[in-house]
């Protein structure tokens, strides 16, 4: 008996029921039931169920034994015919459990089959207080992660931890790597196989607490069931030609031939996803748009012939190739394209016609410059004069000189010019 299972086994009543039947209406002889009908614990959650042969039976007999388990009332159309005198079954420890043995004559007709011995398993601890909503999965045949959530029950105090153990550990091991998020209790551990392995032995998973008031849960997984494989990683695209070839990472743990992939891919539009199915780790896309971007994703699931799980790996990250104008990037051309023809349009107009002017010049009117010749010669004189100091007193001089001759000069008016002679004056001044 191992130290999780010790105190659970003082929990139960074993309690034995002789069941006795008439012999039947037609008077055939019915065998006797066997006895001695016990239990033992050989792991957690696995009982192992013993009982002695019947007495007095005839040697031409060819006894077998025929055992069934029944859970709360209800039969697990689990029975099972041997000739061995034991039974190895799961345990139920968070509900009622009976077994159920009888005897039978296989050879012989004049027999009938004993009545039935039954042994109960009666759970202890306040109900509703077990873990509830157990799953577990089994990640790329390396770890396990289980989750369950507490009992309705269960106070918030409540601890509860999980062991396990499969065919080929000498013992069961305690789950360490434990966790509580948002009321959901997990925990992870190791459980791997040799790749030789072609079957896989169930694991034995119990769960409780210290207390004895909180009713402990038993549960057996089938890894094969639970198989998960890991995300594919490292997915590359290429174009080759018009092709896209697309490869990922290999399923390293898994044996060869173990997995199939599913490869999806779309050019921008979800509804219209593509979705291929492949053996291998990589694949070619054939004729695809050159002008289209093409979005890749790939998951795993295991093959039936190798696994009996449904799980398929998580999506791979997205990966994506070529480039695709989006729609406001054309809008965007659109209206700009048109644009800028329009402001280069004008930009040209206005340069043609200054470089008109300098290829073709107007031709001149000769008139014109010699107009501007003299009226800037006459300017200049004249700015010149007022802008010479020596030239205006020269010019001065030389007035005065003139006004001093008409001064001096006899006057030639005769007295017959009398008429005349203001003229003359007026001249002379």
């Amino acid at each position: 008996m191992d130290r999780a299972a010790a105190p659970v086994r003082g929990r139960f009543l074993l309690a034995v029921c002789w069941v006795v039947t008439g012999v039947t209406a037609a008077g055939a002889n019915v065998l006797p039931p066997p006895s001695n009908l016990e239990y033992s614990f050989i792991q957690i959650c696995t009982l192992n169920w013993t009982w002695n042969p019947p007495e007095n039976i005839s040697s031409s007999c060819d006894l077998e034994y025929s055992s069934d388990i029944v859970i709360d009332e209800v039969p697990q159309d689990n029975r099972k015919w041997s000739k061995s005198r034991f039974r190895v079954t799961d345990t139920f420890l968070n509900e009622e459990m009976r077994f159920k043995v009888r005897s039978e004559c296989k050879n012989a007709s004049i027999s009938e089959p004993s009545q039935w011995v039954e042994a109960s398993l009666l759970p202890e601890g306040i109900p509703g207080t077990a873990a509830v909503d157990l799953s577990c999965v089994w990640h790329n045949l390396e770890y396990m992660v289980c989750t369950w959530r507490p009992g309705r029950n269960a106070s918030n105090e409540t601890n509860y931890v999980l062991f396990y153990w499969f065919d080929g550990l000498k013992k069961h091991k305690k789950c360490s790597n434990s966790s509580v998020h948002q009321g959901v209790f997990g925990c992870i551990f190791n459980l791997s196989f040799p790749k030789v392995t072609n079957t896989y032995p169930a694991v034995r998973i119990l769960i409780k607490d210290e207390s004895e008031e909180i009713r402990p849960l038993c549960a057996s997984k089938n890894p094969t069931t639970l198989v998960k494989p890991a995300t594919p990683r490292c997915v590359t695209l290429s174009k080759v030609n018009d092709d896209i070839y697309v490869e990922w990472s290999g399923s390293e743990p898994f044996p060869e031939n173990c997995l199939f992939y599913e490869v999806e891919y779309h050019n921008g539009d979800m509804d219209n996803a593509q979705l291929i199915k492949v053996e291998s780790n990589y694949t070619s896309i054939p004729s695809v748009d050159p002008n289209s971007k093409y979005i890749f994703k790939v998951r795993a699931k295991p093959k039936p012939e190798c696994y009996s799980s449904n799980l398929y790996s998580d999506w791979s990250e997205e990966e994506s190739i070529g480039e695709k104008m989006d729609s406001t990037f054309s809008f965007a051309l659109i209206v700009t394209i048109p644009l800028i023809v329009a402001v280069s349009t004008i930009i040209l107009l206005v340069y043609l016609k200054r470089l008109k002017v300098l290829i073709l010049p107007p031709i001149p009117d000769p008139r014109e410059i010699l107009k501007r010749m003299f009226g800037e010669q006459n300017e200049d004189s004249r700015s010149c004069a007022k802008d010479d100091p020596m030239n205006a007193y020269d010019r001065l001089i030389k007035e005065e000189e003139i006004h001093s001759l008409i001064l001096t000069e006899p006057p030639e008016c005769t007295n017959s010019e009398q008429k005349t002679d203001k003229l003359c004056f007026t001249r002379e001044r």
